[in-house]
């Protein structure tokens, strides 16, 4: 249990289902980082700040859990970070497509990362950042898909809206 991974993601806004992985795989290796892509081009409804915060206090209670922000190729970040694999969650055959690609060129990239895959627990199989804010946006109900600080500042964002 001493490898290190590391969790990327853009986490915007941080579900549930992310919170279930990220207590999963902190169980499975001595330090988990959760990494947030800074990617401006996605047009994010939280700044990296903001993702930062919420993360940070849902994973307080985690002491080998470490929120960080990255830009460019997640191999790389993950080098840096001394990570030996990647974890990434799968809900449904389409994300594994996906997933299993980026596993393959993440190996070409760098075959001493291993990426190993989780899938959330069933109640949150279905949710995913994209579908929470539109669900959310249309307004919709979206307790119990993500934590109380998540939904307390989504709540605060769309009245400002």
């Amino acid at each position: 249990m001493s490898a290190t991974a590391l969790y990327p993601g853009t986490f915007d806004p941080p579900t549930n289902g992310h919170v279930d992985l990220i207590t999963r795989g902190s169980k499975l290796f001595g330090h988990l980082t959760v990494a947030i892509l800074n990617n401006p081009g996605k047009n994010p409804l939280f700044t990296v700040e903001e993702r930062v915060e919420m993360l940070t206090e849902v994973t307080s209670s985690l002491d080998n859990v470490s929120v960080a922000t990255f830009e460019g190729l997640m191999v790389e970040f993950a080098r840096k970070q001394g990570a030996t694999a990647v974890l990434r969650g799968i809900r449904a055959i389409s994300d594994y497509e996906y997933e299993f690609q980026m596993a393959l060129m993440n190996r070409r990239l760098a075959p001493e990362i291993e990426t190993v895959f989780l899938q959330p627990a069933g109640r949150y199989s279905f949710v995913s950042s994209r579908m929470l804010k539109e669900v959310f946006s249309f307004g919709g109900d979206v307790t119990g898909l993500v934590p109380p600080n998540v939904l307390k500042r989504l709540r605060g964002r769309m009245s400002k809206s």
